[in-house]
Order: C-alpha cells, then sequence, then structure tokens
C-alpha cells in the first residue's frame, strides 16, 4: 500500500488509493508486523467497480445493464427459466476477439467473474467463494425470502450435472437454511468450445 510506482503497482494499491477500497481491519502479528483487511466502503461503490469491470470482461456498456436488469430481475422473481436465457445471452454478447489468442475460455474463474460482476454492479447480497466445513461454495446470493446457492464447473463437451452433484455432495445448503427461507441449489455448467451456458440444472434443498 506504500508503492507508488506506477509502472509496478499492485492492484489492491491502486483500488485503495481511488476510494474503491477502504481498511475494514488492522491488527499485529508481530512486533513492528501489522496486516490489513481490505474491503468496499458500501455496496454502492462496490456496484459502481463491478459495473465499470464489466466493459473489460468483454461485454458492451448498453448490453451488460440490459442484462445485469434482466439477472436481477428474474432472480429475485425466483424465474430460473430466464436466468437461464439471461445467462446465455450474456456470454453470446462477448465478442470472439475476446478468446483470440488466450486460453480464458478453459476457466471457470472468467465465467464465474463475468456471471459476478453482472450482479454486484447492482448491490445485492453476493458471497463468494463462501467456506463451509466441507469446502467452499462459489457464489451465495440472497434475495428476500430466499437463498441461491451456485456452483460453476467448465465441460469440454455437453453437460455433466458435476456442478449440482458437488452442491448436494458437500452438503452446501445446511449453512444456508433459516426458518421461512427458501434455498435453491443451482449448477451451472458451460463449455469450453461452446464459450456458453451448456447446462443448468435446479432443485430445492
Amino acid at each position: 500500500m506504500s508503492a507508488f510506482d506506477v509502472d509496478h503497482i499492485e492492484p489492491e494499491a491502486l483500488l485503495w488509493q481511488t476510494g474503491y477500497l477502504t481498511i475494514h481491519d488492522i491488527r499485529e502479528v508481530a512486533t513492528g508486523s501489522w496486516v490489513y483487511t481490505l474491503g468496499y466502503p458500501n455496496r454502492e461503490v462496490e456496484a459502481s467497480l463491478n459495473l465499470s469491470l464489466l466493459p473489460a470482461l468483454g461485454q458492451a456498456p448498453g448490453v451488460a445493464s440490459d442484462v445485469t436488469i434482466l439477472l436481477t430481475e428474474a432472480l429475485l422473481a425466483g424465474d430460473l427459466t430466464a436466468v437461464e436465457a439471461t445467462i446465455r445471452r450474456m456470454f453470446s454478447s462477448i465478442p470472439h476477439d475476446g478468446y483470440r489468442n488466450n486460453a480464458i475460455a478453459q476457466y471457470e474463474g472468467y465465467y464465474a467473474s463475468v456471471f459476478y460482476s453482472h450482479l454486484a454492479a447492482l448491490a445485492l447480497d453476493l458471497r463468494a467463494e463462501d467456506t463451509t466445513s466441507k469446502g467452499r461454495i462459489d457464489l451465495v446470493l440472497r434475495v428476500p425470502g430466499r437463498v441461491y446457492i451456485l456452483e460453476f464447473k467448465v465441460v469440454d463437451g455437453p453437460a455433466e450435472g458435476k456442478a449440482l452433484a458437488q452442491i448436494r455432495e458437500r452438503g452446501y445448503a445446511a449453512k444456508c437454511r433459516a426458518p421461512g427461507i427458501t434455498v435453491k441449489l443451482v449448477g451451472i455448467e458451460f463449455s469450453k468450445a461452446e464459450r456458453n451456458v451448456v447446462g443448468v440444472e435446479v432443485d430445492k434443498a
């Protein structure tokens, strides 16, 4: 955080200096050695940052805005068919130049980042890489009366059902159960070749 060399500045330092991140906690782990925990100042800043990142992830600003709103409305309504259609539109709109001369389409993190940024751009209650006793949930989304547990997988061909299977096998829903809350398990699989969704499986916990 004390580095100001613009040619070698760390992203965390840049985000802190520009106000997108703030210090949430400071603790001394040894004499003269300190650990700083950074986080967003508020959800509005988080939304602003992710909206700014969407064009860098390959989304045209107009398309990104439309898709973000549609995706959010579908999730709030519990319409998973509309969610799947919106995700397909989301990735279909990314120009093929974004995949040229790189292997980004092979990585789960890329697809998860695009999906996450659309939701975070509207300041929804999200928990990425949410830790449980049996592993990490890729994404937990909370809306009034409902919790979505989402797992992402990248496959070589057709959908294999691995994403939903992992949620079930590892009991991810246990952490999210509460009176009056509906928990939905959502497994989403992306194809390396298609560069899009090839399967969305939904189950109730």
